[in-house]
């Protein structure tokens, strides 16, 4: 378990590096943003942000999206991989939305993972970036990299990890640093081939510390 002195530094750090901390989807209303998620499972958010204007202009509205044939609204994801199935969900969800929640995206947990391919990573997402709420989002970067760093234990499972991450983690810092989790995995603590040396977090990461050891 990483000191709160740890946490401070890398909290710090990552807020030099990525001021911002945004969601890199893009999207205009609330409902484009839970879809926009959906079809990012096991697929780039570059890839789904070129994949969007188009399906969300063809599909303008909830209701249009709930009317929608999944095979037709399936052509314009194509790209995202697993297809079918996410075509299903947006069209189904879309309905759920409307016909339980009045048309407005529904802003608690429960609510939110009883949609139609909507987890727990999602739904974090949404009532962070949505609703404002404190949300630890992890995804493959967060839980990747977070274990690397000796934040969490090294679990693979997205609920022991938030669990973990719940107990370290100040609540009004979680989105924004799962955010940031997400550019610093794509720039820096890549899966493969993790840039160590010069690393700005090197010297509260674990990893690298057990490196630097096996080599004495």
């Amino acid at each position: 378990m990483k000191s709160k002195a740890a946490m401070k530094r890398i909290i710090e750090t990552l807020k030099e590096l990525y001021p911002d901390g945004l969601c890199s989807l893009q999207y205009e209303k609330d409902y484009e943003l839970l879809f926009a998620v959906r079809l990012s499972a096991q697929c780039t958010d570059e890839r789904v942000n070129k994949v969007t204007p188009a399906l969300f202009a063809r599909f303008p509205t909830l209701e249009s999206f709930a009317e929608a044939d999944p095979k037709e609204v399936g052509e314009y994801i194509h790209s995202c991989g697993f297809f079918n199935g996410k075509a299903r969900d947006l069209v189904a969800c879309a309905g759920q939305i409307l016909e339980k929640h009045g048309g407005k995206v529904p802003g608690t947990m429960e609510e939110l993972t009883a949609l139609p391919g909507v987890g727990r990573k999602t739904a974090n997402l949404i009532l962070g970036d949505i609703y404002g709420q404190p949300a630890y989002v992890c995804d493959t970067h967060c839980i990747r990299i977070t274990g690397r760093l000796g934040i969490t234990d090294g679990s693979k499972d997205p609920l022991q990890v938030e669990r973990q991450l719940r107990e370290v983690l100040p609540p009004k810092e979680s989105n924004n640093f799962c955010h940031r989790m997400v550019l610093f995995g794509r720039d820096t603590c890549t899966a493969r081939s993790p840039k160590c040396e010069g690393c700005p977090l090197a010297a509260d990461c674990d990893t690298t510390k057990a490196a630097r050891k096996a080599k004495k």
